[in-house]
């Protein structure tokens, strides 16, 4: 059969990201970018985005398999899947060793245990607050007056660590205006922030079952800080990937890839015995 791509699209409520791959399963191009509360439009510049970086066109997609948050609301999708499936797929794809993804992304937390051949065993999923999430640091971010790219630097640079009670966005916002009142150095306050997420991820993880290796993904993952601590509260060292936003967008593409293939393979089997 002549070259076709397959396209995975994760759309999340921070960001919206793509990975378009070619039907031998190669990686040809990846974009992430920020969703702005515009999920429609962000899917279809992500979209965009990664058929422009290798002068595809729309017609050579074979399948646009989406998963995330906005999952739904993608125009021209051939099929919708859960981000645990997809997250899954996408870290037994990028390292087959792996047993355990904890997720941290813009409004939730996952934790899934994977079976030796990638299958999802067990999960949990933390979607009922913002708490210990993307959204959470943001938020913390503006509070303190620093960018959020800075907090994960910051924290792995402070001698400190203050006490943060809450993961509560709102209570904790509170907490820290109160830290700062009393003098507490601002780089001590992200190391609690931190390490707050980190303790409360770990005890999403808990009830999972904890299993090594370790790979950590989404956009927090980026963050050193709360790898760090998360690190030092599960004590196992965290696999982190090259480009740990786009897990789910890859995992998704995979799947399509391999829907693809079997269909194809379905088509081949009733042409031969017509």
């Amino acid at each position: 059969m002549s070259e076709y791509f397959v396209i995975g699209l994760d759309i999340g409520s921070a960001t919206a990201k793509a990975v378009l791959v070619d039907n031998e399963g190669k990686v040809c191009a990846y974009a992430v970018r920020p969703t702005g509360g515009r999920l429609v439009q962000s899917a279809e510049d992500v979209k965009r985005e990664v058929l422009s970086q290798v002068g595809v066109t729309e017609e050579l997609v074979k399948t646009i398999i989406t998963t995330g948050y906005g999952r739904d609301i993608v125009q021209n999708k051939t099929k919708s899947l859960t981000e645990i499936t997809c997250h899954a797929k996408g870290a037994y794809i990028t390292n087959p060793g792996i047993r355990f993804v904890i997720d941290i992304g813009g409004q939730d937390s996952k934790a899934i245990l994977l079976e030796p051949d990638g299958q999802v065993g067990r999960f949990e999923m933390n979607d009922k607050c913002a708490a210990g999430t993307g959204r959470f640091l943001e938020v913390m971010a503006r509070t303190l007056g620093i960018h959020l790219d800075e907090m994960g630097d910051m924290s792995v640079r402070s001698e400190k660590c203050s006490k943060i009670s809450s993961t509560c966005t709102v209570f904790a916002e509170s907490e820290v205006i109160s830290l700062l009142a009393q003098g507490e150095e601002i780089p001590s306050v992200v190391s609690g922030l931190c390490r707050a997420i980190a303790e409360r991820v770990y005890g999403l993880a808990s009830r999972v079952g904890i299993t090594a290796p370790i790979m950590m993904t989404g956009g927090v993952a980026k963050n050193k800080g709360v790898v760090n601590w998360l690190s030092k509260t599960l004590k196992q060292e965290l696999i982190v990937p090259e480009e740990p936003q786009i897990i789910g967008a890859l995992g998704a593409s995979m799947i399509g890839l391999e829907w693809v293939r079997k269909n194809n393979q379905t088509m081949n089997k009733i042409t031969q015995n017509i």
